[in-house]
């Protein structure tokens, strides 16, 4: 990291400085308070989210989160740390208003309790929609600057997916995301946010001196703007050097996220620095760089309909084939119990006789399932209703029998999960909606996914855990709330034109818009 060996002299450094180039008392570390929210979530989706499925922490608990603020790294001895909340969701539907009510209140609370600050890591995703508020970010940093004052140094760290209002990149001072996807470099950008931050107090230089931000008319799914694949693996691979440029501190690129219908929805470009000719450089060149490839984004694996693609998997001896279930994927906002493509498997007579290819679904919320498993164990059979209970707009609740072929409980996100024998399938159950992208989600179920002909996920792209375990692969083009054909969509309020939604423009405006200083 950037800043990491600068740390190392700041144990012994006698001074610490303020964001506004004061000095501190001799041998005090500059007191530095953590909070933020992160989810996905879609406006297109039926489902909403409580402030349950955030599973918030609150005070030392949040340090796990951070492998480089654990005791002994020189971060966290470089201050003092107050940690306040920290909520992080599974991507879903649109958050209550009562949920972010209250989960901005406690934090708010505990910001006013322990103040005041030299500097906060606000740690958020950037893509939370919340009933009758429009940018909740910007609304919250707002709301933490109401309280902490001015002067406090803010230092953002968001998803590449999120979304940088104007009202965001003017409450904040130092902002950076991601710069992969998959997201591997997750915690590496956090890290990166706290580097910076830490560095702007001990060295007394404060906040920057100037902030382009840069509106691209660009809205993609995040499938089709992989840096695994060209064009966002070169065009994100230009974003390090230009934070390497006298005067820049951090430059970053935003893809925007796709599946929430508001005016912020779109592509950022955002660089801080304290050279005002550099970093509207810097801005202007990875805007004009963006938008010079917009048309060459493509999916980053291919696309067929489910039938087509079993098909593919039939023919295929590579196993597991994997099958992206893209329509409802649940890590980018979609309900996940939408049954459409479970039933078309059930359907299949390929898949209805116990020697038939076997195929690993992963998997459907079915709370009454899960209560008529834990009755008749392991072994038993079962005959109960899964999925469509929030999303039923493609099809209805299915009625599955079969036999429990396993049962796990304690886990965070799906408490409960039972696998269900039906023929060749093996259906994963569950009693609250989960992810499946690591091995361990199948052995832990005494499944085999590398063994099977077909690992059939609700997910997108792959993370990296699946896209190492695949034999072959290929993306279905499903309904749901996270649907990849945008122009399905039935967008009425993100600001048009917007590629690829419109495609006919006269001009397109990437020059720098200076955001004023936090401190006006």
């Amino acid at each position: 990291m950037r800043f990491v060996t600068s740390l190392l002299p700041i144990l012994c450094f006698p001074f610490f400085f303020l964001g506004c180039d004061q000095p501190q008392a001799e041998g005090r570390l500059p007191k530095i308070a953590i909070a933020g929210l992160a989810i996905e979530s879609s406006t297109f989706s039926p489902a909403t989210t409580s402030a349950s499925a955030f599973l918030a922490r609150q005070g030392d608990d949040i340090f796990d989160y951070y492998p480089f603020l654990q005791e002994n790294s020189p971060q966290r001895q470089a201050a003092e740390w107050v940690p306040t909340l920290r909520g992080h969701a599974l991507p879903g539907g649109i958050v209550t208003r009562q949920a972010y009510d209250s989960l901005v209140g406690v934090t708010i609370a505990l910001l006013e309790k322990n103040q005041p600050y030299d500097g906060l890591f606000f740690d958020i995703h950037g893509a939370m929609s919340v009933e009758g508020i429009d940018d909740p970010e910007g609304d919250f940093i707002q709301k933490i600057r109401a309280v902490i004052g001015k002067e406090v140094l803010i230092s953002t760290s968001m998803d590449l997916h999120g979304n940088v209002s104007e009202r965001l990149a003017q409450h904040t001072d130092l902002i950076t995301c991601y710069r992969m996807a998959p997201h591997e470099d997750a915690l590496a950008s956090k890290q990166r946010a706290v580097d910076n931050l830490l560095e702007r107090l001990v060295s007394g230089k404060g906040k920057p001196q100037y902030k382009a931000w840069i509106p691209v008319p660009i809205l993609l799914p995040g499938e089709k703007t992989s840096t695994r694949i060209e064009p966002g693996k070169s065009l994100y691979a230009k974003v390090h050097p230009e934070t390497e440029k006298q005067g820049v501190i951090d430059a970053a690129i935003w893809i925007g996220y796709a599946w929430a219908d508001e005016p912020r929805n779109h592509a950022v470009v955002m660089v801080t620095g304290d050279d005002k000719e550099q970093v509207s450089k810097s801005a202007e060149y990875l805007a004009s760089s963006f938008w010079q490839v917009r048309d060459e984004f493509d999916f980053v694996a291919p696309t067929a309909t489910l039938e087509e693609s079993l098909a593919l998997g039939f023919k295929s001896a590579k196993k597991p084939f994997i099958i992206s279930d893209m329509g409802d994927n649940p890590t980018a906002g979609g309900a996940g119990d939408v049954t459409w493509t479970l039933r078309e498997l059930l359907a299949r007579k390929e898949f209805q006789s116990p020697s038939g290819p076997v195929a690993i679904y992963a998997s459907i919320p079915g709370p009454e399932m899960i209560r008529a498993a834990l009755e008749v164990g392991v072994g038993g059979n079962v005959r109960a209703h899964v999925g469509a209970q929030v999303d039923d707009r493609f099809a209805p609740p299915l009625l599955l029998e079969g036999v429990v072929d396993a049962l796990f409980e304690g886990d965070v996100h799906a408490e409960v999960e039972a696998v269900i024998r039906v023929g060749s399938l093996r259906v994963i159950v569950t009693n609250k909606r989960k992810p499946y992208h690591r091995e361990k989600d199948f052995t832990q179920l005494n499944l085999k996914p590398r063994a099977a002909d077909f690992l059939i996920v609700k997910i997108g792209y792959l993370v990296p855990e699946l896209y190492n375990m695949r034999g072959d692969w290929i993306m279905a083009l499903t309904p749901g709330g996270v649907d990849q054909d945008l122009e399905r969509l039935d967008y009425k309020r993100v600001k048009r034109p917007l590629f690829p939604l419109d495609t006919d423009f006269d001009t397109v405006d990437l020059s720098t818009r200076w955001i004023p200083s936090s401190a006006n």
